[in-house]
């Protein structure tokens, strides 16, 4: 499977972004989660999905902000992001599991380059 995010950009505190990750070579299967890393940090687990959408799970810091979704007419898994603040700076990082979910990075098997997310105060 090979993983192409895209939706990063420049954006102002409380403003919001999509971002969206692809899968191609194969469908995704079982679990697609969102990562981020920011500077001199651990990456760190954001959002996940089951493959049938049914069940999400998100970091505490991100709750009733981000919302992660998937079409699997198009391969796709997304990440809203609502009332974005400095601290979501980060490079993000989508990511799929052959396993059940995981907040643990090491656990997915398939990753995307990550796209850049800017939040300026």
């Amino acid at each position: 499977v090979q993983l192409q995010a895209s939706g990063g950009g420049l954006v102002q505190a409380g403003g919001s972004l999509r971002l969206s990750c692809a899968a191609s070579g194969r469908r995704f299967s079982s679990y697609a989660a969102w990562f981020r890393q920011a500077p001199g940090k651990e990456r760190e687990f954001v959002a996940a999905i089951s493959w049938s959408g049914g069940s999400t799970y998100y970091e505490d810091s991100v709750k009733g902000r981000f919302t992660i979704s998937r079409d699997n007419t198009k391969n796709t898994v997304y990440l809203r992001m609502l009332s974005l603040k400095p601290e979501d700076t980060a490079v993000y990082y989508c990511a799929a599991t052959l396993r059940s979910w995981s907040s643990n990075w090491y656990n997915y098997d398939y990753w995307g380059q990550g796209t850049q997310v800017t939040v300026s105060s």
